[in-house]
């Protein structure tokens, strides 16, 4: 009989806590969220995956010498994983359309807005009492208005670790989340003649310029920022390697099966900081409420820089490839494509919104290194 007991308390059904099984539920709903919906299923599924694995009772796999603390402690405490990916996504980026219409690189600078301005509503927060965020945890939290995932995360873990996993599945949630959160807001601040603007045929980049131009943006900002060095360097590399035409099996590489096997494993260092006793705490929820409100802020932000250009530029722009300013691609561009196309059939902006929202791609680094610089 004492064996029985014995055996019974040594199961994780006798030694689990409500809080772990409500993380185990989390953990299901990402994998519903992912599998189901189509929500960011590459990453969705590890970091669910990884949650469901960290909450399991009397197993230590997300902590010490466990295989996802181990995850964790190479690829996130270093920021190797992050960078990876970031050289992944720069080998998959076109950057012609930026370059004939070089304008659109203040739609994305505009878009970033939501990155501060969300910043200091968690340290007014904070004053005010509500929450208790210090400088580097609303740092942390105000990047997720720049719908960049790895961004968020290396931010996160240079800045406040003990929020990773909260600031990960906002920033994941609300790029899955694009094409329910940007139109109405799109909407609201354009007008039906607005929407119905078409723009001009964009001109044919050379390969010069495609490789220069990755060139001197690292030199041009790693020299004034140099905390940005890493990511927005990573991004640029992968983006020569595209270009330059001579390696073009590093190129595939790096687009294809180093990304991939990076991003498993980035996810389940992610889902390793959904522990119950990280996750389930009433920070959490302000990380998710001023996660959307950056990004928010950043889609208004974007639209109204574009309008705004609109009074001094002879070639009108559509206001809603301001909202694409945001580093979601392709998606928040496509969904200024669709929305342009309801209001005028004719209007193909897909390509010119594609400019604004690799803009966006490389403000996101450019105001995570500013981030990293000012207030680690």
């Amino acid at each position: 009989m004492d064996q029985l007991l014995q055996l019974w308390q040594s199961t994780g059904l006798y030694q689990m806590h409500l809080d772990q099984f409500a993380m185990i539920c989390i953990g299901l709903t990402l994998l519903y969220l992912a599998i189901v919906k189509g929500f960011e299923p590459l990453l969705l599924v590890p970091i669910g995956f990884g949650g469901l694995l960290a909450n399991i009772p009397g197993v230590d796999i997300a902590v010490g010498d466990g295989i996802l603390h181990q995850f964790y402690a190479l690829g996130i405490e270093t920021g190797m994983f992050p960078l990876l990916i970031f050289m992944g996504v720069g080998a998959m980026t076109d950057f012609g359309p930026l370059l004939a219409n070089p304008k659109t690189l203040f739609l994305g600078a505009a878009a970033q807005f939501g990155i501060f301005a969300t910043l200091l509503g968690a340290l007014g927060l904070s004053e005010l009492g509500i929450f208790n965020f210090s400088v580097s945890e609303a740092a942390a939290i105000g990047i997720i208005g720049g719908a960049d995932g790895p961004t968020a995360i290396y931010v996160a873990g240079q800045l406040a670790p003990h929020l990773l996993g909260a600031i990960a599945v906002a920033a994941y949630s609300y790029m899955a989340l694009v094409p329910l959160i940007q139109p109405p807001i799109m909407r609201l601040l354009t007008t039906e003649a607005e929407r119905k603007i078409e723009m001009v045929q964009l001109r044919e980049v050379s390969q010069r310029e495609k490789i220069v131009f990755p060139l001197m943006l690292l030199l041009l900002v790693a020299l004034l920022v140099p905390s940005a060095a890493p990511l927005l360097g990573m991004f640029c590399f992968g983006n020569v390697m595209r270009e330059c035409g001579v390696v073009n099996r590093l190129s595939d590489t790096t687009q294809n099966a180093l990304i991939n096997i990076t991003t498993i494993f980035l996810g389940l260092a992610v889902g390793s900081k959904l522990r119950a006793e990280q996750f389930l705490v009433f920070e959490t929820l302000g990380i998710l409420l001023l996660g959307m409100v950056a990004f928010c802020i950043g889609t208004a932000t974007g639209v109204l820089m574009a309008k705004i250009m609109n009074r001094m530029v002879k070639q009108p722009i559509n206001p809603l490839i301001g909202a694409a300013g945001v580093s979601a691609v392709p998606m928040a561009a496509r969904v200024a494509s669709k929305l342009g196309l309801e209001a005028n059939p004719n209007n193909f902006l897909l390509m010119h919104a594609m400019g604004p929202n690799v803009a966006g791609v490389i403000g996101s680094a450019v105001a995570a290194g500013v981030l990293i610089q000012f207030v680690q």
